[in-house]
């Protein structure tokens, strides 16, 4: 077994075997383990509160969760675009002030060897209050681990968990919510909504129930007006397409 700076060798089994917990766990999560919750009882373009269907983790919002624009994003911590993205829509939530939160939820896709583990750990750093700065942190050292071995991205997740929070937060506790029940509900129940509105690829931006496609051309109607994007995309326009669309949404 590897030695990584920092942690125990007992700490990196233990960390193995969260990791086979989540290999179990990937085919159930993507397959939408989640036939028991009545998915009609909820409105999708709202922020959803924690509740036992989602093992009580709420909604994870950027921004103020009261901003009077909200839009929905649906991604993978593998995604290479998401990844890309990333950086912009915080740039754009913090260049509006106030006026723009956006809602993150899971959509993993299956050929990500390691979209489950990543989001699982992102789940379980929010359960101690750190989940944007670890969701940021993901994004950043993709490249570090996305074709990890299990091992190796066990050390990366706990070495990025240790660094988020200062050494303040408790890693065996990170590595226990891994594997936790609460973490898969939360993941199975962002996947159920992905699958109903019919989340075709990531990163997928939604707002009131319209596809911001990013992915290629398109448009959306929002106050009674008409916004357009072709396909050809900097980083820049998208936080001028996001900034039109908040515009349009206030009325200014």
């Amino acid at each position: 077994m590897k030695k990584y700076k920092g942690f125990s060798a007992l700490a990196v089994a233990i960390g193995v075997v969260t990791v086979a917990l989540l290999g179990v766990a990937t085919f159930a999560i993507i397959d939408g383990n989640n036939k028991a919750v009545k998915f009609e009882n909820y409105d999708f373009n709202t922020v959803i509160e924690a509740n036992s269907d989602n093992g009580n983790i709420g909604d994870h919002v950027k921004g103020k969760v009261d901003a009077p624009v909200l839009i929905f994003e649906y991604a993978d911590y593998q995604c290479p675009g998401c990844a890309s993205i990333n950086p912009r829509v915080n740039k754009v939530i913090e260049q509006l002030d106030g006026k723009l939160a956006v809602v993150y939820r899971s959509f993993l896709l299956s050929y990500h060897q390691n979209g489950t583990a990543a989001a699982s750990a992102a789940e379980a750093a929010g359960l101690q209050g750190y989940w944007k700065a670890y969701a940021d942190k993901l994004f950043a050292e993709q490249s570090e681990w996305e074709y990890a071995s299990a091992s190796d991205r066990t050390a990366l997740f706990d070495k990025y968990f240790t660094e988020v929070t200062d050494g303040k937060g408790d890693v065996d506790k990170f590595n226990e919510d891994m594997a936790s029940e609460a973490v898969s509900k939360k993941i199975s129940f962002d996947m159920g909504i992905g699958k109903r509105i019919d989340v075709g690829g990531t990163p997928a931006f939604y707002i009131d129930g319209q596809l911001i496609n990013w992915g290629g051309e398109g448009s959306i109607v929002i106050n009674g007006k008409t916004i357009s994007w072709d396909s050809a995309r900097s980083g820049d326009e998208f936080i001028k397409l996001i900034k039109d669309i908040v515009a349009a949404k206030l009325g200014e």
